[in-house]
């Protein structure tokens, strides 16, 4: 074996693939019946020391593992992620377990590599099972139950954890929303925008509040914006995601919700594993007709809506991020799935006071226009929702542009503007 250079101050994760590097060289060389030197050992045990010291400090860990991890469950970690930070690893991997398609390790490359004797044996098992905290915090995955299968990182795991660019691939049954709107574009009463920033009090400090400060972990959070349509819960949503940087997704249950039974809860287990622990928002819209009440069993397929119902209550409540629902009909919603929500958030149809903001945002600023075209006086005159009028600012825009003239009160409303009062001079 090569001769091995002291260790030299670097990053602590630099530390930790150094260290299964190393592992890994001496697992090949112990399976060609080499005898390892002296000196390895040596530098292996400093490294491990190292590593050890950092790990206790939380140092290199905080973007995946802010909770407390055993030191088993620290080594499947950083094995499994060891790959994707560095390839040469991947290709080390694939060298020390001949036929595997992956450059992540299995069970049995683990046992190995970490010259675990059969006493310890079950501890890497246990850290591997679905109750452990590598897969409940949504760190790894197995695939399948036996040695010789892959244990791979969750995706954007890596990108947390080494600060990297998440590339976002497609998120099953939910659409990306484009909108990038602030608090000042936000329409709403004074207490209900207060909400909004509680709500994003939870989702910004959940880490100090859980893992410093001891907690409980309830998931989420998990918000209910109820109203009428147009009267901004999306927009809210668009405006809590432009606050924190992550991409808002709406969740289309049109391609969740299936007559074949089972076949929801796959649905929603394919859409929560992709967005688990990721950096993004979940909004389910018309929430009231998935997570409506549950009703009486008359007949089997009852019998297996409630237990979708069931199966989404508890994907949400286990969901590492948030969520938001929106409804027009909040009574409908299922009382049980109600006590989960960590803030509730009505949204009203606009006063006459929020009208005329609403027609000053949204229409073009820069568009010509007619005195008569008075903010104030459209909010007064035409009891519209917040999503009407964009309609309508957009509708005249378009219509005064086509006749090239200023934008007037017959582009406003070309069907009622004969009956709306006109302002006096």
């Amino acid at each position: 074996m090569e001769q091995v250079h002291p260790i030299i101050k670097e990053e602590p994760l630099s530390l930790e693939w150094e260290r299964i590097g190393l592992l890994g060289q001496i697992l090949a060389e112990s399976r060609q019946g080499h005898d390892i030197c002296a000196e390895t050992l040596e530098h292996l045990r400093r490294l491990q020391q190292q590593v050890e010291n950092l790990r206790n400090r939380q140092q290199g860990w905080q973007a995946v593992a802010p909770m407390a991890l055993s030191t088993i469950e620290f080594d499947v970690l950083a094995c499994v992620l060891a790959p994707e930070a560095e390839p040469r690893l991947g290709w080390l991997f694939q060298s020390l377990q001949p036929g595997s398609a992956t450059p992540y390790p299995t069970p049995a490359l683990l046992q190995e590599i970490l010259a675990m004797t059969p006493e310890d044996t079950p501890l890497l098992y246990d850290a591997l099972t679905e109750t452990g905290a590598l897969r409940s915090n949504g760190l790894i995955e197995v695939d399948g139950g036996d040695p010789f299968q892959a244990v791979r990182p969750r995706p954007g795991v890596s990108a947390r954890l080494l600060g990297r660019p998440l590339i976002a691939g497609d998120l099953p049954g939910a659409l990306p929303v484009r909108q990038a709107v602030g608090w000042k574009d936000l329409v709403l009463p004074a207490d209900r925008v207060a909400m909004l920033r509680e709500f994003l009090l939870w989702i910004t400090h959940k880490a100090k509040v859980v893992d410093e400060w001891g907690g409980d972990n309830c998931g989420g959070p998990i918000g209910l914006f109820s109203g009428p349509s147009g009267t901004g819960k999306t927009f809210a949503a668009a405006v809590l995601a432009t606050e924190l940087g992550w991409p808002l997704y709406r969740v289309d249950l049109g391609r969740l919700v299936s007559k074949y039974i089972g076949e929801t809860e796959k649905n929603l287990n394919r859409l929560f594993d992709a967005a688990h622990g990721q950096p993004m928002i979940l909004q389910f819209d018309e929430a009231d007709s998935l997570f409506s009440k549950r009703g009486e069993v008359r007949e089997a397929r009852d019998r297996y809506a409630n237990m979708e119902v069931s199966h989404l209550l508890a994907r949400i409540e286990s969901h590492h991020g948030p969520v938001i629902l929106t409804t027009n009909l909040r009574k409908h919603l299922d009382p049980a799935f109600a006590r989960r929500f960590q803030v509730v958030v009505d949204f009203p149809r606009p006063d006459a006071e929020a009208r005329a903001r609403l027609w000053q945002l949204l229409l073009p600023p820069r568009a010509p226009r007619e005195p008569q075209v008075d903010p104030v006086f459209l909010g007064g005159a035409v009891n519209l929702t917040g999503g009407s009028i964009r309609n309508a600012a957009l509708h005249a825009a378009y219509l005064a542009a086509g006749g090239n003239t200023p934008l007037n009160l017959a582009h406003v409303a070309p069907v009622s503007y004969t009956h709306l009062t006109l302002p006096t001079k």
